[in-house]
């Protein structure tokens, strides 16, 4: 189900119905849209505006009635069918503030980490979920950990099964990335059509970090979840490729350079954007301690992947992204 607000969406809908999978249009903020449904076995919520930027401007009330009001509706359609509840949240939640206040060193292509660290929750495996959530943390972060919330009372006052993961940067195929949401997929999109691209904040460098997770391994995670409700039920996860699978910037730049043989003059602005956070990689020992599933794609794979994707549909890529 979806409103199909997003320029692009579109494009999935064949590949669901050669799938073999029925898609309804319509939007999580119409509760009578969901009740709509005939009954469920479990619900996957993974609607979202999930674009930092439009919190600070004139989409803010649609971050949040997408977002929370959004999250809402679907736990009422879960208590009515008494169905599991997955909620893909966002490592978001975690305020912008003061993880920019967690030590790190600089290095030639990438700002990493410090081990040691004045502030609970980080190291240099990245951020845990007993990371501090005081503090400011942009309207779509806001927004998806008032929803946790909900989660937790639903969960608590109706008996449902639930499990939230907060997600880093997702990234893979039919992914019509932004410079603010899906920033792997827009990298590779722009050096592909030889659109500009630009290094912005933190001195213009290029060098803030972000760890990243192709779709099929997320996917993997929650047929799991899916699978064994009782296993998962009640808990709360850090999702992302940790270290191990995290990209700078300019790396970024050079892999994309390498993938589609194109090479773009980069522009350069040297001010911070609102919301926006140095580094952010995910620390998933919570997740590795509770099951087997690893991430089985590395960073030049999945750039790689995305990358035949686009030259494979790049017809319809352009008309969308005009």
């Amino acid at each position: 189900m979806d409103n199909l607000r997003r320029r692009g969406s579109e494009l999935n809908l064949a590949r669901l119905r050669e799938a073999g999978v029925s898609f309804v249009h319509g939007d999580v903020r119409n509760a009578g849209d969901l009740m709509a449904l005939e009954r469920i076995e479990a619900l996957v919520e993974c609607s979202a505006e999930p674009s930092v930027l439009a919190g600070f401007g004139a989409q803010a009330r649609y971050v949040v009635e997408a977002n929370l009001t959004g999250a809402h509706n679907c736990l009422e359609l879960a208590r009515r069918d008494g169905a599991q509840f997955v909620f893909l949240s966002t490592s978001r939640v975690y305020p912008f503030t003061t993880l920019d206040r967690a030590a790190y060193r600089e290095e030639d292509t990438r700002f990493e980490l410090a081990e040691e660290q004045d502030l609970p929750g980080v190291s240099s495996c990245g951020v845990s979920e007993a990371f501090p959530l005081e503090g400011p943390r942009t309207l779509y972060g806001a927004t998806k950990l008032a929803a946790e919330l909900l989660v937790a009372e639903y969960a608590h006052a109706f008996g449902l099964k639930t499990v939230v993961d907060r997600c880093g940067v997702i990234a893979g195929p039919w992914q019509m990335g932004k410079v603010d949401q899906g920033v792997f997929t827009h990298w590779v999109l722009h050096h592909h059509f030889g659109r500009p691209l630009t290094y912005i904040g933190y001195g213009g460098q290029g060098k803030q970090v972000r760890d990243l997770l192709h779709v099929e391994d997320l996917t993997d995670l929650i047929a799991d979840q899916l699978g064994h409700p009782e296993a998962w039920d009640g808990m709360t996860v850090n999702v992302g490729g940790g270290p191990g699978c995290s990209l700078s910037l300019c790396e970024t730049t050079r892999l994309c350079e390498e993938v589609t043989g194109n090479r773009l003059k980069l522009n350069r602005t040297a001010e911070n954007r609102a919301g926006d956070v140095r580094i952010y990689v995910s620390d998933c020992a919570r997740l590795h301690g509770h099951t087997s599933w690893r991430p089985r794609h590395g960073p030049r794979w999945i750039l790689e992947d995305i990358a035949h994707w686009v030259e494979t549909n790049e017809g319809v890529l352009e008309a969308a992204l005009r």
